[in-house]
């Protein structure tokens, strides 16, 4: 079907183009950006969108092109109209024409709150909302800003009514005040099940107010023994447990009750068809590489549960009893809207599914849920993806099709309807047949009636399962437990023999009971056989350890050294989790050798790498091109990556302060020098080098200058992770375009700072992918001969408006696949069998395969590879310091710098 396009096409690639200004300037691997339904429609906010088979697309309205900001939230109000919020601004409300009409212009208004309050101005605005809601005949407006003179209205739940009926909102209610604002601030709101709750959900920059209730007990702590070194960079150095969450409340807000905490920063929830919740929590983008990071992740939010973040490197991992996992692992990326399947008119394989929005790549992913045990088991498709489309927020509307937006950050905004193109009646809905409750389901949601106030029978009757092997009934039966008093149940806690539900029984004694309980809790642990235990019960019981140790500290020296006999024959293990459990709590116990076992484990190469602990590698390959801005430290990473299990290692070892030899001392410093050649998130060598600094200090002082140099002190100025902060641009900047080259350059480029220019060119990721002078990144050309070629109105033009002309010889290719997926690279080699394309382009010579028989279409990119907007940090004498940078080819002896 395109073999002979596409061969022609490859073949042309591998010809000598002569450079246009862009080609120079822009990176060598350009993303891909085209659409796959069978006809282009020319329209571009179209053509670049990639469906499933049968689906269409029709684009609605830009508000970013009609002076309306850039949209974040929507809701669909009693009249089919369609209410949607700018992220800094106000709320719009709109008539929206039916699929398919000639004109798909909507009639937009901008909505004013008129009031009779006297204190209050006559109009009051609201905006600045993340989430919408129509229920209860009123719109719940989440409001996402902390009040200043522009706009007074400050973050928390507001109700908007029209209590006259003239269509116009007359009464503003605050509900609940909130603080917390920004990114990571309180987020949507979505009715429950019943018809008549509201479930919030916030960041973890959202301080948690005080709640009438609690379905996750409020003991948190941050429970881990691991060294707290926090995010160097300082992101989230303030806040602290329960971190993101996500509450239920009534119709007027009088009620508040804790639902689920534990997030990083999931932005929306959706309920599925059997009423059960989920959500799509963040990944920390600094973290890719290091042991503690965690995808973005779908999660199964159930009464009471907990999914574990805590600050720097201190997050729980997903195999610990106290928090749940995730249903699925998506990968790198920014969470965003979610909603369920369940009223679209679609096929029905869509009505058990989630629809997730990311909005760095530009996917929106189906995730087909399937009940298993108490929870789900989950699989993720490509349904709907372009490049770039940054997703927002998204809804299913009263026609049954799914419309969404793009924007956030100020950028251009679009409004989009995708329906499913049904003449011939071939959504099946009317054979929809919903999966049956499974007996773990009825399990779980028994338990979680004891999720609340003490009730009798509530420990006879969850205690038995606590040893289930269903996690999530293990963890509803603790929570119930958790709940009821304490002397209800202590005496149970030693009575237990299974060795599972001792582990549970001593974590719940471990939140809500006191020190005096300790030892006993040690001796009982003690008395189960390790190695009788499976992998996953193993780190139940070092769990129970750890949170009974975190919370009332080390036990007296006999009893210390009897926990240290248990635990430390089994050190080291066979499994990187059991190992890291061992390190961490035997580090802490300062068991005898501890610093050998670990420096060894240190030393001792390992065949799997930070992403395979981590995140899927290939997956996070398949996203570099979609969006070099965050692709690129994923390109990075992976294209020198650290082993992880080293540096949780080298952490866990830091703040030992006895049991050192020098010979020991000189293979720890050692690994630091070592480790600081490695790539990771930008918050890696930060995180290493404070670890180092940490072991530092508990160095002999007439040795510390000799273990500071040979722990690699001098290579930290070098790191390319402290370029971006040690060059950063004074600005201040401005969205820069085309119209601006004339008047910038008009009067030349009068005479320069080189010094300036230099850092400016680093300070824009110039330096990431281009060499200059023999310095620089290596996947993009060489830029020394620019000036020597192009005029400055060339060079600027091009930076400014990177996809205008790309030459095709640094174009990159999409393959659509057969299984719905897509994987975007530069074809390298094409046999009769199939395709090799190179995704990294720091790692050019690692190749990915496809059979041909597995691609369906392959188009060429026409968009730039080079994000938009990369010199918008600059002011403009910075930005004529870039250019006569590149004109000088990076010699300071140039005759540019001599007028």
């Amino acid at each position: 079907m395109h073999s002979k396009t596409n061969k022609d096409t490859h073949l042309m690639n591998q010809h000598y183009f002569k450079f246009s200004a862009l080609s120079i300037i822009c990176f060598l691997l350009v993303s891909a950006c085209s659409n796959l339904q069978d006809e282009k429609s020319g329209n571009p906010k179209l053509d670049k969108l990639k469906l499933q088979p049968g689906f269409k697309a029709e684009h609605l309205f830009s508000p970013s092109e009609n002076d309306m900001g850039s949209w974040v939230s929507m809701a669909f109000d009693n009249k089919g109209r369609l209410i949607t919020s700018d992220q800094y601004g106000t709320l719009y409300r709109m008539e929206i024409q039916p699929i398919g009409s000639k004109s798909l212009t909507p009639k937009i208004e901008k909505l004013k709150i008129q009031t009779d309050d006297p204190v209050a101005d006559s109009v009051i605005q609201m905006g600045y909302a993340q989430g919408l809601l129509w229920a209860h005949n009123s719109l719940y407006v989440m409001i996402n800003h902390r009040s200043n003179e522009d706009f007074e209205t400050g973050s928390g739940l507001y109700r908007l009514q029209d209590k006259d009926n003239n269509d116009q909102f007359d009464s503003i209610t605050l509900l609940k005040k909130l603080n917390g604002a920004g990114e990571h601030g309180p987020h949507s709101i979505i009715l429950g099940p019943d018809g008549n709750s509201l479930y919030v959900i916030a960041g973890n920059h959202t301080d948690l107010p005080e709640m009438d209730a609690y379905r996750l007990p409020n003991v948190w702590q941050n429970d881990n023994l691991f060294p707290l070194q926090k995010d160097p960079r300082g992101h989230a150095n303030d806040r602290g447990a329960p971190a993101g969450w996500i509450a239920k409340t009534d119709a007027e807000g009088k009620h508040w009750e804790l639902i689920s905490a534990g997030f990083r920063n999931p932005f929306d929830i959706a309920f599925n068809q059997q009423g059960d919740l989920f959500t799509y929590d963040s990944d920390m983008e600094w973290d890719i590489g290091m042991p503690w990071y965690r995808p973005t992740r779908i999660c199964h939010v159930t009464s009471g549960s907990e999914f574990g973040w805590r600050t720097g490197d201190g997050k729980w991992s997903p195999a610990y009893p106290d928090n749940l996992p995730a249903v699925l692992n998506i990968g790198q990326g920014s969470p965003t809207g979610v909603m369920h399947g369940k009223s679209a008119k679609f096929p029905t394989v869509y009505k058990d599914a989630l629809f997730a929005f990311d909005w760095s790549f530009g996917i929106i992913y189906a995730i087909h849920l399937k009940p298993e045990g108490a929870s789900y088991a989950a699989t993720k498709e490509e349904f709907a993806s372009g490049i770039p489309l940054p997703l927002t927020d998204g809804v299913i509307g009263p026609d049954g099709a799914m419309y969404f937006m793009t924007g956030g950050r100020r950028l251009d905004s679009d409004l989009y309807r995708v329906y499913y193109d049904d003449a011939n009646n071939s959504t099946g809905q009317s054979d929809y047949t919903a999966p049956k409750e499974t007996e773990g389901r009825k399990i779980r949601v028994q338990l979680e009636q004891y999720h609340g106030e003490p009730k009798e029978g509530a420990v006879d009757f969850a205690w038995p399962y606590l040893s289930s092997d269903d996690r999530f009934i293990q963890y509803a039966a603790r929570v119930a437990i958790e709940h009821q008093p304490v002397q209800s149940w202590k005496s149970k806690v030693f009575q237990e023999e299974n060795p599972v539900a001792l582990s549970e029984a001593v974590i719940a004694l471990a939140r809500h009971g006191d020190k005096s309980s300790r030892d006993a809790m040690l001796n009982a642990l003690m008395k189960v056989n390790f190695n009788d235990l499976s992998e996953l019960q193993r780190v139940g019981l070092l769990r129970a350890f750890e949170v009974t140790l975190y919370r009332f500290g080390l036990p007296g020296n006999s009893l210390k050294k009897k926990v240290s006999d248990y635990l430390a024959p089994h050190y080291p293990a066979g499994s990187d989790i059991i190992n890291f459990s061992l390190a961490k709590t035997l580090a802490f116990l300062e068991a005898p050798e501890t610093i050998e076992k670990t420096l060894t484990l240190l030393e001792t190469e390992v065949s799997d790498d930070a992403a395979s602990l981590t995140t899927n590698a290939t997956d996070a390959s398949d996203l570099i091109l979609r969006n070099l801005q965050y692709g690129l430290d994923i390109a990075k990473t992976l294209s020198n990556t650290p082993p992880a299990q080293h540096t949780y290692y080298a952490m866990a070892l830091s703040e030992i302060k006895t049991g050192w030899t020098p010979e020991l001392r000189e293979r720890y410093f050692s690994w630091f020098k070592k480790a600081f050649g490695y790539e990771a998130g930008n918050s890696y060598v930060g995180f290493i080098n404070n670890a180092r600094k940490t072991a530092l200090t508990h160095v002999p002082e007439d040795k510390f200058d000799y273990y500071n140099e040979l722990s690699g002190n001098d290579l930290l100025a070098e790191s390319g992770n402290n370029l971006a902060g040690k060059f950063s641009p004074k600005g201040p900047g401005k969205r820069w375009n085309e119209k601006d080259v004339e008047s910038l350059l008009s009067g030349g480029l009068g005479k320069r700072d080189f010094e300036q220019g230099k850092n400016m060119f680093i300070a824009a990721s110039c330096a990431t992918c281009h060499t200059m002078g023999g310095k620089g990144g290596s996947s993009g050309p060489d830029l020394t001969q620019l000036g020597t070629r192009f005029t400055p109105e060339d060079m600027l033009s091009s930076i400014i408006e990177p996809s205008k002309v790309i030459s095709d010889q640094y174009a990159s290719s999409i393959l659509s696949l057969k299984d719905g997926s897509s994987a975007v690279g530069r074809i390298v080699d094409e046999t009769d069998q199939g395709y090799k394309i190179s995704q990294n382009p720091f790692a050019p010579d690692q190749i990915k395969e496809f059979p041909k028989d597995q691609v369906t279409k392959i188009d060429i990119s026409t968009v730039s590879a080079m994000p938009p907007g990369m010199v918008n940090r600059l002011n403009p004498e910075e930005l004529k310091d870039l250019i006569a940078y590149l004109i000088a080819g990076g010699n300071e002896d140039n005759a540019i710098y001599k007028e």
